[in-house]
C-alpha cells in the first residue's frame, strides 16, 4: 500500500486536488499500485477519494491584513498534519498552491523526514510577479516542481529546481462542459435571455470588498437593461446568506445556484463579473467575455505600495498572454461605475467581444494539451516508484 499525502487550501486547491485524486487512483489501477490518499482539503477532494484531516476550503486570504483572522486556524491545522505525517509516514508528499501554509509543511517535512519526495503542483505564481520571492524557499525543499504553464517551468528551472510542464488541469475540467445550449438547457434559461453571471467570492474577504460592489453595478446595469437576468452561483455554502441579502439589497433579478453549478452558469451567459482567480481561466475556455475585478483590504493596498509590490496585470488569462486580454480592476478602480462601463462596452460592441475570443485562442494555445491531471499523476506514481526503488 502506498500512502500519499496531498495538502492545498481554498476552493481551488479542493478542486484541483479532487481531480488529479481521481486521476491518481486511475494511474495506480493501471500499474497494479493500491494507493491510500489522505490530506488537507475539503469536500470535492473527500468525493473523490481522499481521507481529509482538516477542511481547508474554507481559509482562504489574499494580503496581509486579510491573513490574520486565519494564522490561529492555519497553524493548528498545520499542527494536526505535522503530528499526521510523523505518525503515519507517506510514500510522497504532494503539495498544490497555497504556498505560505504549503511551505511551510514541506520544510517540516524536508527537515523531519527527509526520505519522503515532497512534489509541488501548481506552484506560487512567481514566474509573473518575482516579489513574491518564493523560489528560493521552494528549492530548499521540493524535489520535483510540476507547471501548469510554460513559463512557469522555465521561470523556476532558471532557479535550478527540478521542473516540468505538465499544462494546465483545467483543460480536463472543460472536456465536460456545456456548451450555451445545454447550459441554458440544463438551467431553464431561453434562447434570448440576457443573461450576467456573477462571481464575487471564493474567499471570506471577497464578500466583503467585492459582493456589494458587484451587486451595485449588477443594478446600475439592470437600469440600462431591464430585462437582464443574473446567475450567481455559490462557491461555499457558508456564503448563501450573505449573498442572498445582497441580492435583496439591491433588488437584483438573481438566480442563486449552487458551486457545482458554476460551469453551466458560465456556459449560460452572455458576460461574467468575476473576481480575479482561477474562474477567469474557466470563463476564458468557456468563451464568454469577462470583466475581472480585485480589491483588498485598503491598509493591505498601502502597505503593499510602500515596499515596491506592484502587479501590472491580475487576471490568468491576463497572465498568461501578458497583455491586458480582458478588462481588469484594481482597487481604487473597482467602481459601480467602471464595472458598469466595461460591462455594458462588452455588452454592446461586438468588435470588442471579438478581440477577446481572438485572445482566448491564443491563451488556450498556452496551456498544453487535455490529460494533464493523468501526466501529474503518472509523475507521482514514478516518483514513489524511483524512490521505492532506490
Amino acid at each position: 500500500m502506498k500512502k500519499i499525502f496531498i495538502a492545498t487550501g481554498e476552493v481551488s486547491g479542493d478542486l484541483q486536488g479532487a481531480m488529479l485524486i481521481k486521476s491518481l487512483y486511475k494511474i495506480a489501477g493501471a500499474n497494479n499500485i493500491e494507493i491510500e490518499i489522505t490530506g488537507l482539503g475539503g469536500d470535492r477532494m473527500k468525493q473523490a477519494g481522499a481521507e481529509i484531516l482538516a477542511n481547508t476550503a474554507v481559509i482562504g486570504s489574499m494580503g496581509f491584513i486579510e491573513a490574520i483572522p486565519f494564522i490561529l486556524p492555519t497553524l493548528k491545522i498545520q499542527n494536526l498534519a505535522k503530528q499526521y505525517i510523523t505518525a503515519n509516514v507517506p510514500d510522497i508528499l504532494v503539495l498544490i498552491d497555497y504556498p505560505a501554509s504549503n511551505l511551510a509543511l514541506a520544510s517540516y517535512v524536508k527537515q523531519k523526514l527527509p526520505q519522503i519526495p515532497i512534489v509541488y503542483y501548481i506552484a506560487p505564481q512567481d514566474w509573473a510577479v518575482p516579489m513574491l520571492n518564493n523560489a528560493p524557499k521552494i528549492a530548499q525543499v521540493v524535489d520535483k516542481l510540476l507547471a501548469i504553464f510554460p513559463g512557469e517551468a522555465e521561470y523556476f528551472s532558471q532557479r535550478e529546481i527540478d521542473s516540468t510542464w505538465v499544462g494546465h488541469p483545467l483543460l480536463d475540467r472543460m472536456e465536460d462542459a456545456p456548451d450555451r445550449r445545454q447550459a441554458r438547457l440544463n438551467l431553464g434559461i431561453k434562447p434570448e435571455d440576457k443573461i450576467i453571471t456573477l462571481l464575487p467570492a471564493s474567499r471570506q474577504q471577497e464578500i466583503k470588498y467585492l459582493l456589494p460592489v458587484i451587486c451595485e453595478a449588477a443594478q446600475h446595469i439592470a437600469q440600462q437593461i431591464p430585462e437582464v437576468k443574473f446567475l450567481i452561483p455559490v462557491s461555499l455554502s457558508d456564503y448563501q446568506n450573505a449573498i442572498k441579502a445582497a441580492v435583496d439589497q439591491y433588488q437584483l433579478s438573481a438566480q442563486i445556484l449552487d458551486g457545482h453549478q458554476t460551469l453551466n452558469a458560465i456556459a449560460a451567459a452572455d458576460l461574467a463579473i468575476t473576481k480575479s482567480g482561477t474562474v477567469n481561466l474557466e470563463i476564458a475556455l468557456l468563451d464568454i467575455p469577462q470583466v475581472v475585478i480585485y480589491r483588498i483590504n485598503p491598509i493591505t493596498a498601502w502597505i503593499g505600495r510602500r515596499i515596491g509590490f506592484k502587479v501590472p496585470l491580475m487576471s490568468p488569462p491576463n497572465l498568461v498572454v501578458n497583455r491586458k486580454l480582458v478588462p481588469e480592476l484594481q482597487q481604487e478602480g473597482v467602481t459601480a461605475d467602471n464595472i458598469t462601463t466595461e460591462a455594458i462596452r462588452l455588452l454592446s460592441n461586438q468588435s470588442a467581444r471579438q478581440e477577446i475570443s481572438t485572445g482566448y485562442q491564443q491563451m488556450r494555445s498556452l496551456l498544453g494539451k487535455i490529460g494533464v491531471c493523468d501526466r501529474v499523476a503518472q509523475e507521482i506514481v514514478n516518483i514513489m516508484n524511483f524512490c521505492t526503488v532506490s
